[in-house]
């Protein structure tokens, strides 16, 4: 058992003394001690010496009681002899009054602390029977006592305030006599009656029954007790005396009563707290809390019982002989008195009890397998009193989850590892290497589980511990130790397989520990696996320590433990891979998709296992290992007959869709591996390049060019035309490329019908009107002169150059195409009219053809047909044609000296008419404009003069503005008295001199 306490004899009366002891009280480094002859013996305590033999001795030997060896436990300093003239029942000090009250034949005596002498006697506690003395800080921040005296069914209170006697003194009556007195609060109290008990208020007086089971009292039809159904809580003890009734404090406002064998926890109102009770076979004779234990002295077995009080667990029986009273110190029960032990006390002699180091408190009952009480005792005990509560805590809970495996309580288990951010590595160790991989620290048995290897020797409660490093140096040395049959029952040391219904279970189990520990984990890895340095930074103490807790540490630094924080999440990962494929196969693809630090070569080796092709591609692809990735896809997909392993691989769509998704980064991988889908189906294959995709888009050109040519010439085409018509591509290399293939083709000839070469030819002269991004010089020189498919290009490449009349040569004399050579005409004179900059004020030109005015491109087409080079002729149809249609857009003079004298008037009449017609069209716009300009201007000057008639609108020269006394100028906002004012066009007043601001 536990070795919470150990008691040693620090005062035993001498076989000659007749006296008995009745009384004890201890404060500071004082005992009092009162005797049946009414004497008084004050001791001083000394502190113990340890004796080390004593510390790790057997159970019996701890439990005993033994005497102090060496120097004197006690020095007796004096005895009051005529303390009192009947024995001493009861001691107690209010230490602010430096006073000392004695309870001794029915009376309450004050006496002087320091001398001992009798001061006064409360008169009014005459018949006392029982008191009890509590002192607390005031809100005001003194020091308040109180006591109370129980006389029969009478309670009277005296209250002491910095060690003053306040006058005035309280009485409440109860409806019995009251037996025993225990404070609960600083203001409330807890009688135990005759029957029942009562909370006591004593500031409003107010008195609350306490109901409960059997002899603690209650209600009619209440339960009445652990034993009602055989009577015995309604005895009537005749021939016996009544069992007292017991409180005692427990702490964080939780009081235990106790009568007879039944107990109740109620809370300081008085409730019920709902709990079980002590499992006592005898009634205790006294009850008391020493943090954080529980405390019943049974005086007919002449033991001491220390229990848990949260489990009520018996956790250590000290044997003391006759003994019948205990004795806690007031302050034992604060933080800062912890562990300073209690007094227990017979007729001839006295134990002092000292409590044994917490930590060690700790490793015992771990030892002994006792690890739920271990837990409650962490739980009770303040961090102040153990090197690294939280540590331990954490250790002794994870190898309660091993107890919980053992046990086949997976579920319990694995809920407890995630509570506590078990490091993964030391769950997964308790799982078969099937699941675990080379964690596990079982070795594979050779029976199967359908397609699975069975696992057997999975034991390992105690063999495969991995502790933390803050629990490594105390749990090391307890492999073998004792099993808790109250925590453990049914477990045993031998092997037990981990196989079939359990593995599948326990794994299910496995699964959201595996989750959760990843998702923590991906708070700070990046999936490259750097660490999050700036969220680790910003991250909670209480988030750092869940994520260090994964490691096994107290703290975790981004730059040294970057590299385990990595191999644990590759852990993680892989072993929920295994456990997913082993339970629910269903759900590894998915987890493929999500940034993953799964191994490759595990996945890989499972996934071809199941034949689960399209997953190691997504797998892949996830881990970026594209390359691997292309190869399985092209081995499934570069074949003539459909593999019935993997028929979503087949053909060349699943990898033109992968290559759709690399990053251009990755271009020699997408070259390499493009080829053979551009092969078996190139408008499919294409779509690598040509897809409406980020990726597409962005890949670099010249190599997807130069890779095309390769293959074939027309793939060429197809990607240079995207990447200049759709993707706007201005490379002037781009576009003399594709010009180059253009006239290539032209010249070849080499097409399959009439139509095709039309295409081509309508293609070609496109784009070289529309791109000005070649070289037109280079162009031309791969433009043959006598090749009449090339006449119109030629003409297009001349015009580029700006060879207007070589142009239009070709037109009139090569391709003789008139409405060609007009059309090639009118695209000139709009261009160069729309880059004219010398207007005139109407937008026109004048009327009149100045000297110098250069001849127009129409003048140019003129000359060529009314002067044509030898050996063409003159083309008057033409030629009259266009003096008819442009003729006003040529200077006369040029173009009358242009015409022979021999062609007559008449056929020039259509020509004189545009011209008259344009000229009086511009004097016509003229005068519209000068008409329209002269309203514009009246309706200007009437808004002016009038306003523009709306309302509250612009009222012209008779608008008016009114200024009162209460009006400011708008720029200095000042009021304007008697200066000078100007109203501004949107009827804003401002003083005159302000109007220049």
């Amino acid at each position: 058992m536990l070795s919470a306490f150990t008691a040693r004899s620090i005062v035993e009366l001498k076989p000659r003394d007749k006296s008995k002891i009745e009384s004890v009280h201890a404060y500071d480094d004082r005992l009092l001690v009162g005797l049946n002859t009414g004497s008084l013996r004050i001791y001083r305590v000394n502190e113990p010496v340890d004796d080390p033999n004593h510390q790790d001795g057997s159970t019996a030997a701890e439990d005993r009681p033994v005497s102090q060896s060496g120097a004197r436990p006690v020095d007796l300093l004096r005895e009051q002899e005529k303390f009192s003239k009947y024995k001493v029942e009861q001691l107690a000090i209010v230490k602010e009054a430096k006073i000392l009250l004695s309870l001794s034949n029915s009376q309450v005596y004050v006496h002087n602390l320091q001398s001992y002498e009798l001061q006064e006697t409360l008169i009014k506690a005459k018949g006392a029977s029982t008191l009890a003395v509590t002192s607390s800080p005031g809100s005001d921040g003194s020091v308040v006592s109180r006591l109370a005296v129980a006389i029969k069914r009478r309670l009277i209170l005296w209250t002491w305030k910095d060690g003053e006697l306040s006058r005035d003194t309280s009485e409440i009556t109860l409806v019995t006599g009251i037996k025993s007195l225990t404070w609960a609060t600083d203001t409330r109290l807890i009688a135990g009656l005759n029957s029942s008990y009562v909370l006591v208020d004593v500031e409003s007086s107010g008195v609350t029954d306490i109901v409960g089971p059997g002899s603690i009292g209650g209600a009619p039809g209440q339960d009445g007790g652990r034993f009602s159904g055989a009577g015995v809580a309604s005895m009537s003890y005749l021939g016996m005396s009544a069992p007292s009734p017991l409180a005692t404090r427990l702490g964080e406002g939780k009081i235990l009563l106790a009568r007879d064998i039944n107990t109740l926890f109620i809370d300081t109102d008085g409730s019920s707290l709902g709990r079980r009770q002590i499992p006592w076979s005898v009634a205790p004779e006294a009850v008391g809390y020493s943090y954080p234990y529980l405390l019943a002295l049974q005086s007919a077995k002449g033991t001491l019982e220390v229990r848990n009080p949260e489990t009520l667990s018996l956790l250590q029986t000290i044997p003391l002989s006759s003994a019948n009273q205990l004795h806690i110190p007031q302050s034992s029960a604060s933080l800062a008195n912890a562990g300073q032990g209690f007094l227990v006390l017979s007729d001839r002699c006295i134990w002092r009890t000292k409590a044994q180091d917490y930590d060690s408190q700790i490793d015992t009952l771990v030892d002994r397998g006792r690890l739920d009480e271990a837990i409650s005792l962490l739980g009770m005990l303040d961090n102040a009193l153990l090197k690294d509560k939280a540590g331990r805590m954490r250790e002794v809970k994870m190898l309660k989850a091993q107890h919980l495996f053992d046990q086949r309580r997976y579920r319990d288990s694995i809920d407890l590892f995630t509570d506590v951010s078990a490091p993964p590595e030391r769950v997964i160790r308790l799982y078969p290497p099937f699941i675990a991989g080379n964690a596990s620290a079982l070795s594979p048995s050779p029976e199967k589980h359908g397609q699975h290897e069975a696992l057997s020797d999975a034991h390992g409660a105690s063999e495969s511990k991995h502790p933390s490093e803050e629990g490594t140096s105390f749990i090391s040395s307890r492999k073998g130790s004792a099993t808790d049959t109250t925590e453990a029952s049914g477990h045993s040391d031998k092997t037990r397989e981990l196989e079939g219904k359990d593995l599948k279970t326990a794994s299910e189990e496995l699964r959201g520990f595996l989750v959760s520990a990843r998702t923590r984990m991906k708070k700070v890895l990046d999936p490259d696996g750097r660490v999050k340095a700036d969220v680790l930074d910003a991250m909670s103490q209480s988030d750092n320590l869940e994520i260090a807790a994964l490691l096994g540490k107290k703290s975790i630094d981004a730059l040294a433990d970057q590299e385990e924080l990595l191999q644990t999440a590759k852990m993680v990962d892989s072993t929920l891979f295994r456990v997913y494929m082993f339970v629910s196969p269903s759900f590894a693809g998915p987890l493929f998709r999500i940034d993953n630090f799964c191994d490759p070569d595990v996945v890989n080796e499972k996934l071809i296992e199941a034949g689960r092709y399209n997953d190691l591609v997504d797998f892949f692809y996830g881990k970026k290992l594209h390359r691997q990735a292309l190869e399985l896809l092209k081995r499934f997909g570069d074949v003539d007959t459909i593999n019935e392993a993997a028929p979503q691989l087949a053909g060349s769509q699943r990898t033109v869709s992968y290559l759709q998704n690399l990053p251009p980064e990755q271009i020699d991988l997408i070259l390499q591996f493009a080829e053979w889908p551009l092969r078996r189906n190139p408008e499919l294959g294409m779509d690598v390049f040509m897809a409406d995709t980020e990726n597409a888009e962005t890949l670099p050109r010249l190599p997807v060019l130069e890779f095309l040519e390769k293959i074939d010439k027309k793939l060429a085409v197809k990607y240079l035309e995207h990447i200049i018509h759709e993707l706007n591509d201005t490379t002037p290399d781009f576009h003399q490329r594709l010009v180059n293939i253009y006239i290539d083709g032209l010249k070849s000839n080499d097409f399959e019908n009439d139509d095709e070469r039309a295409r081509w030819k309508e293609k070609t002269l496109d784009f070289l009107k529309t791109s000005r991004n070649y070289q037109a010089y280079r162009a031309l020189g791969q433009l043959p002169k006598d090749n009449p498919n090339l006449y119109e290009a030629r003409a297009i490449v001349l015009s580029n150059m700006g060879q207007h009349k070589q142009a239009l040569d070709i037109y009139v004399f090569q391709l003789q195409d008139a409405e060609k050579a007009e059309e090639y005409c009118n695209q000139i004179y709009l261009s160069e009219t729309s880059q004219a900059t010398t207007p005139t004020q109407s937008g026109r030109s004048p009327t009149a053809d100045p000297e110098d005015a250069p001849p127009s491109i129409y003048h140019t087409l003129l000359s060529l047909y009314v002067s044509p080079p030898p050996p063409h002729k003159p083309q008057w149809g033409p030629a009259l044609n266009i003096l008819a249609k442009h003729g006003a857009r040529m200077p006369a003079s040029s173009t009358l000296n242009l015409i022979p004298e021999s062609l007559p008037i008449k056929e020039l009449e259509s020509y004189f008419q545009g011209r008259i017609r344009s000229a009086n069209t511009v004097v016509n716009e003229g005068r519209i404009v000068a008409g329209m300009r002269s309203t514009l201007a009246f309706a200007e000057e009437a808004k002016v003069r009038l306003g523009d008639g709306l309302a509250g609108g612009n009222s012209g020269k008779n608008r008016r503005v009114i200024i009162t006394e209460e009006r400011v100028c708008g720029v200095c906002y000042k009021r304007f008295g008697g200066s000078a004012i100007k109203v501004l066009p949107d009827n804003t007043v401002v003083h005159y001199g302000c109007s220049a601001r």
